[in-house]
């Protein structure tokens, strides 16, 4: 029995390059954030893993030191309801033990299984039945890749998971999935909400090797007694298995109604809109994922979003980094300063911010980084801004292929993440995009949207709608008409260079592969 008085929700928000953790009460407010980082690998060229113990600590860690900052126990916590990154995969034994590193949404290992799954399967038609379209982000085309390539880790493996279904695993010795992740993996049927029979068919599995799908509100108990002593937790506290950061981003910012997008830039990024049933699109540029029995979210993920400013700092603007570290400013922030002082569109330079490859919509794994139209003029400023333009670019194309899909246009986009904190960031988002942009109060949108979700599962909300009150706007970004103009001009050139890069990306991705 949930003991409804308990006044806080505890939100989990399993990220690729941090966990993050929240305490939110009854009416929205975040009264306590926490955030426990852990490294991202990259080995060769093409992999990106996380080590999943490393992570099961960070959640472990993250909800006491969470706890803590508030002065709360366990007694004051209603329920801990999650949200996670999407397309993670990893194998476990029968004793929830790893076999593998979790391999997250930026390996692209299993880019050669992209044509063999459309020409051999018929991948277009496993698209239109889960959703998830055709790439190497998809853990159905990781488990093609690992049949060929750990043939015994696939002969052995008890279940193939994602990283929640492992931290879950780990709390209470049970397989779930909730239908938002599982239809992020290429093997759920959006209709039947089942495992799809052609999808395991093409990933050489039965349903059993997977996890149980669950509803997004499913409530799990019993944590062990070892994570009641490390979280401080009571050992009846429900968990919530909650549902895919994404779609718990338009929950969040209350980004759920006709034209109003959820735009979110944190590691990567992504543009979301809520429909009231599964809508695929025919050319497969988009997604269509679950977040209840009355919302699905369609849009489309960009693998190069905060990341690039993360490269700025680490790869190519080291002594500006390091400047701001001794005036005792944020790298980002005084990236930003510097980006500033140069007119939109970066005096003629254009970045392609492409360097993990590529989703939405393009779904090109082989696509890499250039810079367009570089001359003596140009400094390291240009170069900055150039890169956070080359991101506004990528948001606008897939926002273009949703309008296309839908037939909504745009009438406000919704910003969050971690990109929200810039002033200069957000404005560059509504000239690029020609279309007000707002900011909720809160930026913490997966957190919250999992909050959401967490109260209408124990039965403290009778509906979401209830929780419209939580989302308050405190700026609004409008288009400027002379920056906007300058977009217009560029945005066309930018999409040009691309198309005309295809064959050489693909090219120059064979080469590095081999060189790996």
């Amino acid at each position: 029995m949930v003991d409804l008085e308990r006044p806080y929700v505890l939100a989990v928000d399993i990220g690729t390059t941090s966990t993050k953790t929240l305490i939110v009460d009854r009416k929205g407010a975040v009264h306590a954030a926490h955030s426990v980082e852990y490294p991202l690998y990259t080995p060769k060229p093409d992999r990106a893993e996380q080590d999943p113990e490393q992570i099961y600590r960070a959640v472990l860690k993250g909800i006491r030191a969470v706890l803590e900052k508030k002065g709360l126990s366990g007694k004051d916590i209603l329920c801990v309801s999650f949200s996670s990154a999407m397309h993670s995969l990893l194998a476990v034994d029968r004793n929830h033990r790893p076999l593998t590193n979790c391999i997250t949404f930026a390996d692209n290992r299993s880019t050669e299984y992209v044509r063999l799954l459309r020409e051999k399967y018929d991948g277009h038609r496993i698209y239109l039945n889960t959703g998830t379209p055709i790439h190497p982000m998809s853990p159905l085309l990781k488990l093609m890749w690992m049949k060929d390539h750990e043939p015994e880790v696939f002969a052995t493996a008890y279940k193939f998971i994602g990283i929640k279904e492992y931290v879950f695993a780990r709390l209470f010795g049970t397989y779930v999935v909730d239908y938002s992740i599982a239809s992020a993996t290429g093997l759920f049927n959006l209709e039947s909400l089942a495992w799809d029979e052609q999808a395991l068919a093409a990933a050489g599995i039965t349903p059993e090797r997977l996890s149980e799908p669950v509803n997004t509100t499913h409530i799990v108990t019993g944590m062990n007694a070892e994570a009641v002593r490390e979280t401080g937790l009571l050992a009846d506290t429900p968990f919530v298995v909650g549902a895919s950061d994404g779609v718990l981003a338009n929950l969040g910012i209350g980004a759920i109604d006709p034209g109003v997008y959820a735009v979110t830039i944190g590691t990567s990024g992504a543009v979301r809109g809520v429909v009231r049933k599964p809508v695929t699109d025919p050319e497969g540029r988009l997604f269509c994922y679950a977040l209840h029995q009355d919302y699905w979210v369609i849009g489309g993920a960009i693998n190069n979003g905060g990341i690039m400013l993360r490269w700025v700092r680490d790869q190519l603007a080291t002594l500006e980094a390091k400047q701001a570290a001794d005036m005792g400013e944020d790298a980002y922030d005084y990236f930003s300063r510097l980006a500033d002082e140069v007119p939109a569109g970066s005096d003629g330079l254009i970045f392609l911010p492409l360097l993990a490859g590529e989703r939405a919509p393009y779904w090109n794994a082989d696509a890499r980084g250039v810079f367009f139209g570089l001359n003596l003029y140009h400094q390291k400023k240009h170069m900055i801004r150039a890169v956070m333009e080359g991101v506004m670019y990528r948001i606008r194309s897939v926002t273009e292929a949703l309008t296309n899909v839908t037939g909504q246009k745009p009438r406000e986009m919704r910003a969050s993440g971690g990109f929200a904190r810039s002033l200069m960031w957000r404005q560059m988002m509504a000239d690029v995009l020609a279309t007000d942009v707002s900011i909720p109060e809160s930026i913490e949108s997966s957190g919250t949207g999992a909050a959401k979700l967490g109260l209408l599962a124990v039965g403290a909300i009778k509906d979401l709608g209830e929780t419209s009150g939580w989302v308050k706007t405190v700026d609004t970004h409008r288009p400027r008409a002379q920056e906007s103009s300058v977009y217009e001009r560029l945005y066309p050139i930018y999409m040009d260079v691309y198309l005309r890069l295809r064959e050489p990306f693909r090219k120059i991705a064979a080469f590095q592969r081999e060189q790996g």
